[in-house]
């Protein structure tokens, strides 16, 4: 993964600070001296940041006076005088993906859903992976009710049956927090590891064997979720249901299972139907993995 550039860093700080509303429209933005001195880099850099946040249109040079926060545009689509944000962008892209799925998801897809330009967006939003994060956090803002139950494997349960209800709405976020070594960046979904790391503190494992237990669940819920994803795009693609899409494959079915070549397979089910339903798939393992960690935690707590 690159690394983002310092002047990326740079314009992403300020850019929080008129977004917050501590910069506003009129106010003087850092000067190119003040950037060098506050975040310790170079001249060229601190005039590549302020160069950033021109490009975007969020402040403008004023002769005698410097750098200022510049008046936001007004764009819309619809009512007159709608102001376009980056949470009103977060929002559209969320209800986008959840209809049409993540590889769908375009800067250019969302911006038409507000008729105006690409670049009107990266005023706000610099770049597709930025929004995506964006996305994910705003998701992973919602938490479950307080308190929660009581025992380790109780808040287990809970913390992965909130995770899967966060997938089973929104079907692109499996794919968009499938990197497990290289995570984002994500205060909220932080809040999510801490609640799981907390069932399991205190119960005898190691700290090895805790973040262990945290992304091993996440990971599996993760893999069960992304066929959810894989689902819909198969559903737009072919235009079946799983039901339409199984039976115009039975007959191909059928000459497979009585080849004589899976004996064990064929003779599982007899004549019974047999349909997949996620969510039951997704219980059945979470149980085995719970079991899993049980043993783990009974085996440690019987170590002298």
């Amino acid at each position: 993964m690159t690394a983002e550039p310092p002047y990326l860093r740079i314009a992403r700080d300020i850019r929080l600070r008129i977004d917050s509303g501590d910069l506003a429209p009129g106010d003087r933005v850092p000067s190119t001296r003040r950037i060098t001195e506050e975040w310790g880099v170079a001249m060229a850099t601190a005039t590549k940041a302020l160069a950033a946040l021109k490009q975007e249109g969020l402040v403008r040079a004023v002769p005698g006076v410097g750098t200022v926060v510049a008046q936001p545009e007004r764009e819309s689509r619809g009512a007159p005088g709608q102001l376009l944000n980056r949470e009103r962008i977060i929002r559209a892209a969320i209800a986008f993906a959840d209809a049409e799925g993540l590889a769908a998801l375009s800067m250019r897809r969302v911006a038409a859903e507000f008729g105006t330009s690409t670049m009107a967006l990266y005023r706000h939003v610099p770049s597709k992976g930025e929004l995506v994060r964006l996305m994910s956090e705003a998701v992973f803002s919602e938490e479950p009710p307080s308190p929660g139950p009581h025992g380790w494997r109780a808040q287990l349960a809970r913390e992965a049956w909130w995770l899967w209800g966060l997938y089973e709405r929104h079907p692109w976020l499996g794919r968009a927090m499938a990197a497990l070594t290289r995570p984002m960046a994500s205060p909220h979904a932080m809040r999510y590891t801490e609640r799981v790391l907390s069932a399991v503190r205190g119960v005898g494992l190691t700290p090895y064997q805790m973040i262990h237990v945290h992304l091993s669940l996440l990971g599996y819920a993760q893999g069960v979720a992304m066929a959810m994803e894989l689902e819909t795009q198969a559903r737009q693609d072919t235009g079946m249901t799983p039901e339409e899409w199984m039976a115009s494959h039975e007959p191909r079915m059928d000459e497979i299972q009585t080849s004589g070549a899976y004996p064990v397979l064929s003779t599982l089910f007899g004549d019974d139907d047999f349909g997949l339903e996620l969510g039951t798939l997704f219980e059945f393992g979470l149980e085995r993995f719970l079991d899993g960690v049980a043993v783990l935690v009974e085996k440690d707590l019987r170590s002298p």
